[in-house]
């Protein structure tokens, strides 16, 4: 059976509200009574309620106190008000303490019983969409960061553990490995969410523009400063700001730094006024901070209190096993943006991008995966819409194999070849290669009586990557199965 609804009535008239306590209980509610503020708050403490209906004129007592204490307490407990004195400003008062609606004495028993539903049902609303937010927040920040290796997973509980966390985040690890994703994760799962969120790239600005840019200036401080500038811990107080590069910070602008993340108070370029700020601080590098400091070149003390908190990114080829599944998610969004029909890369071509050391990490992958989705002629991407570099191999890596036909800068003798550099000039690389390689295709197709099977198998290509090459190299043309060769 389900539990009835608890409603707390508070009125100081006992009458009254034993009468009406009475009716809402034959209504199928569960009645608690309340005659003054104390009592109420006393009865919210002990209970849970779908709502409070209460008087304004509570004896000494003023209800609108009661309205405002709810409001800032229970904030999910709705208030219906009940006065014998409502005038227009009252009922404006009441709703901006917090109540929901106001009903006039004497209550109309149909007018009270729909209050009742409309503030339950609101309740509900709020309640589903509250859940629905703590849902949405537990991944808020991660649904762009893809991976099932376990040391990421171990980060992302460290990001649930220090979200809300007052100390100082080191965020270390290569380039293109996502310390700024990682920030705004941070950020996003923090009590600071609904503050700015700030990046700020140290290494892309000299030192004094670095200094006017984290803490502003007022006029006159330099050269071209004709008004104040309000700097970037001041814009993100109450949120969150993110330094990036912090290594390439000078051992001025360290002393700066460290000022300010113990004491969160500084003076802008220029002045003299000392602000103070509200700013939770994430800093990322791709450097060895521990080297640079045994080096000289960043201060013992600024590591100190940045590294309270260091989450370590993984590089991407040290979790091959996560790139199948940002592939996947790259691949869906390139193509998306360029209007085409993918369906992914064939198992060959995902062994190339498993087996590659990534040194750009995931914003490299990133651009191979939207390069071969671009410059794709088939809706299955094979090893041709790889770049060289993916593949392990060089340009002119292909260039001397095998017998070959008539190409720009190649000439063929009894199984060899020669190359003469001179002969491309104007010649792009695909076009010196092409020759080559239809004339070996065009071989091992008349070797294997044009069976496409075993000549993709004798290349150790896959047949859909044959089918490609073949249109592209005119070997399509059902004409060359019979001529004289």
């Amino acid at each position: 059976m389900t539990p009835a609804a608890s409603i707390l009535l508070v009125d100081d008239d006992q009458h009254l509200a034993t009468s009406l306590g009475e009716w809402l209980a034959d209504e199928g509610f569960e009645i608690h009574l309340a005659a003054t503020v104390d009592h109420a708050r006393q009865q919210l403490k002990k209970h849970s309620f779908v709502l409070v209906i209460t008087d304004l004129r509570l004896g000494p007592d003023d209800g609108m106190t009661l309205v405002a204490d709810i409001k800032r307490h229970y904030p999910t407990t709705p208030v219906l008000v009940m006065t014998g004195y409502a005038t227009p400003n009252t009922a404006v008062e009441a709703i901006r303490a917090g109540a929901m609606d106001v009903l006039t004495k004497p209550v109309i028993d149909d007018e009270l019983l729909l209050a009742i539903d409309r503030a339950m049902n609101q309740q509900k609303i709020e309640s589903e969409n509250e859940t629905l937010r703590r849902q949405l927040d537990q991944r808020s920040g991660l649904e762009n960061i893809l991976s099932h290796d376990y040391r990421m997973l171990k980060i992302f509980d460290v990001i649930d553990s220090v979200a809300d966390a007052k100390a100082s985040i080191l965020i270390t690890g290569e380039n293109g490995t996502g310390k700024s994703m990682i920030a705004r994760a941070i950020h996003n799962r923090c009590q600071r969410r609904t503050g700015p969120f700030i990046e700020v790239a140290c290494g892309a600005l000299p030192d004094t523009l670095l200094e006017s840019e984290l803490f502003g200036h007022v006029a006159g401080a330099y050269t071209g400063a004709n008004s104040d500038r309000r700097g970037k811990f001041e814009l993100a107080d109450g949120g969150t700001l993110f330094l990036d590069e912090i290594a390439t910070a000078t051992p001025a602008m360290q002393v700066k730094l460290l000022r300010v993340l113990q004491e969160f108070q500084f003076e802008p370029l220029g002045g003299m006024d000392t602000r103070t700020v509200d700013t939770r601080v994430i800093l990322a590098t791709n450097e060895n901070l521990d080297k640079a400091v045994a080096e000289g070149t960043f201060r013992q003390d600024l590591f100190y209190r940045i590294n309270v908190v260091n989450i370590v990114l993984p590089a991407l080829r040290e979790r091959p096993g996560d790139i199948p599944l940002l592939v996947d998610h790259f691949l869906r969004e390139a193509a998306e943006t360029a209007g085409r029909e993918v369906e992914g890369f064939d198992r060959e071509a995902m062994k190339c991008l498993q087996s590659y050391g990534w040194p750009g990490n995931v914003r490299q992958l990133e651009n191979v995966v939207e390069r071969a989705v671009l410059l794709a002629t088939d809706r299955v991407l094979s090893k041709d819409d790889l770049p060289p570099d993916v593949l392990g191999t060089s340009a002119n890596q292909h260039a001397s194999i095998g017998s070959v036909g008539n190409s720009p800068g190649v000439t063929a003798s009894h199984g060899t070849s020669s190359f003469n550099p001179t002969s491309l000039d104007g010649c792009s690389l695909r076009e010196a290669l092409e020759g080559p390689e239809r004339e070996i295709i065009l071989h091992s197709l008349r070797r294997h009586n044009w069976n496409r099977a075993a000549t993709a198998d004798e290349l150790e290509i896959n047949r859909t990557t044959l089918y490609k090459k073949m249109k592209r190299l005119g070997l399509d043309d059902p004409r060359l199965q019979y001529a004289n060769h």
